[in-house]
């Protein structure tokens, strides 16, 4: 069987990632594995035999297509947070690596651990293969043997694992004790109303809905009113009048704002009459609408319709005229029936065109990012780093999924296509690199070094862990499914990633992730060397 397996190398792939799936359902209690489980059972295939490993390729591959996807998403978050509470997240980073150098420099010291073997115990606990990569270039310029260079690979090995786990088990715990209290306070998605309301205040007579909502910054969406008993599209040019009702959308307590300043509201729901005006929900599928605000789309003036809503995956928001549009939104447009249709036809309205995606664009970005990840960068000192496949990549698609298109080339891909991708990319990626660790993790665990290496490992991973989940959450006050990004970030691991998201049911850790990655992978390149000099 194991003889099948070495030459079948498409038979292994499918395998692991198969009982790994199964693996992850199985609930301890409430805990659970879920897509990590797949890394877990590649190392335990991995230990079998030296030779049960998958090709170099597939988790390279797997890497690059999960964090470029990954990009993608975050991209216009991440720059908008970036401003407002990234600083934030990026000095929690630094401070918990910087701190968890010093304690592989003590504990590795007190344990009689030499500077490669220290080298490659920071990298395994922080799952940072780019670091490691980093340490035996290192040792390689310096002269170093074969054996000497063998040191960091043994001790990542050892601690890869631990530092998958630990992580792991960290977010659990701090879910457990502050998730469920955590998400009555967090902010999430507002849930968006549908009101009637009727003007009674003679002093907004005469007003435009554009001047009103500017002059009391209401962040609403008028849709239609009703005047004379006939329904017609309230636009921003519309002046109101005295008995007029008209339909706001936002959330109920911005609607109520809005139903004081106006008069009142009333039972009467005006969608309900869909004689005059209808709605409808519209697929954003057309790749000349993608990447575009509505403003740059002008529906009220070309089609005579507006946009109430937007839903983008599982979010509903209310749109405004700088809101960009991405393929795979679904847009409820108000207007009459036959500008609705036209209306449809230039959004696309198609279901088959968001299951395709621009390979051209989507393999020119990927391209782009490994070309930045293969360009040295210099160092103080004469040295050189590179961002390597991880880091091109995320770099490159958190600057395309912000730009969302540069002239006729969409960078963005429809949200059901990316979660498909990164799905995929995220289960090549783990089965590659548990069976590539597998033997290696199993050996060095077995030798008299190992005990020592893995007790190591654990201090540092759970050491990492516990003060990036306590002082992010108790002092910096950051939402907790935020958080759990912030730590899969922290440890540059795709793992914790799919767990945070699992766990927590939401978008919110891809911006976490997203927001500290680069820092992280940059910061834990440039520690793995002073560690290396400290021996």
């Amino acid at each position: 069987m194991l003889e099948l397996l070495h030459e079948n190398a498409l038979l292994l792939l499918f395998l692991v990632a198969g009982i790994g799936y199964l693996v992850g359902q199985v609930r301890v209690g409430s805990f659970s594995l879920g897509v990590a489980a797949v890394l877990f059972v590649g190392l335990g295939f991995g230990a079998l035999s030296p030779e049960l490993k998958l090709p170099e390729f597939v988790y390279l591959f797997g890497l690059v297509l999960f964090v470029y996807t990954i990009a993608l998403a975050s991209g216009p978050g991440f720059f908008a947070a970036l401003g407002k509470r990234g600083w934030r997240y990026n000095a929690l980073v630094l401070g918990v690596l910087g701190f968890a150098a010093l304690l592989v420099f003590v504990a590795g010291g007190l344990a009689g651990l030499s500077a490669p073997l220290r080298a490659g115990l920071f990298a395994g606990s922080l799952t940072n293969t780019p670091a490691l990569a980093a340490a035996l270039e290192a040792l390689k310029g310096r002269g170093a043997g074969e054996a000497a260079q063998a040191l960091p690979v043994a001790a990542y090995a050892v601690a890869y694992p631990v530092g998958v786990i630990g992580m792991l088990l960290a977010f659990y715990l701090a879910w457990s004790l502050w998730g469920r209290k955590g998400a009555a306070e967090e902010p999430g998605a507002p849930t968006l109303v549908n009101r009637t309301l009727e003007v009674t205040q003679p002093k907004v007579v005469g007003w435009t809905v554009e001047q009103l909502t500017r002059a009391h910054q209401w962040n609403v969406v008028f849709g239609r009113m009703q005047r004379a008993g006939a329904q017609q599209l309230a636009t921003a040019q519309t002046e109101l009048a005295l008995g007029d009702r008209v339909a706001v959308v936002g959330v109920p307590q911005e609607v109520e704002r809005v139903a004081a300043a106006l008069g009142r509201a009333v039972p009467e729901q005006l969608e309900e009459s869909r004689h005059d005006l209808d709605f409808r929900r519209v697929f954003v599928s057309s790749k000349d609408v993608a990447g575009r605000t509505l403003a740059e789309l002008g529906l009220p003036e070309r089609f005579g319709v507006v946009v109430t809503r937007v839903r983008r995956g599982e979010v509903e928001f209310l749109p405004t005229r700088q809101t960009v549009l991405e393929l795979g939104d679904r847009v409820r447009v108000v207007g009459p029936k036959e500008s609705i249709r036209r209306a449809s036809r230039f959004l696309g309205d198609s279901y088959r065109a968001l299951a395709e995606v621009d390979v051209v664009s989507f393999s020119l970005g990927i391209a782009l990012g490994l070309l930045l990840g293969s360009l040295p960068i210099p160092l103080p000192g004469g040295g050189t780093f590179k961002l390597g496949f991880a880091g091109g990549p995320l770099v490159t698609g958190l600057v395309l999924g912000a730009l969302g298109r540069t002239g006729p080339v969409l960078w963005q891909i429809p949200f059901s296509a990316n979660l498909t991708l990164r799905q995929l990319g995220l289960v090549l990626f783990l089965a590659g690199i548990g069976t590539r660790s597998g033997y290696a993790f199993g050996q060095t665990l077995l030798s008299g070094e190992g005990l020592r290496l893995f007790l190591a490992g654990a201090l540092i991973t759970l050491s990492a862990a516990l003060l990036t989940l306590w002082v992010g959450h108790r002092w910096l006050q950051v939402p907790l499914p935020v958080l759990g990004g912030v730590l899969a970030g922290l440890q540059t691991q795709p793992a914790v990633l799919a767990f945070a998201l699992e766990k927590t049911g939401s978008e919110q850790p891809n911006l976490g992730y997203a927001t500290v990655y680069p820092l992280a992978m940059l910061l834990k390149i440039l520690l793995v060397q002073l560690l290396l000099l400290g021996g």
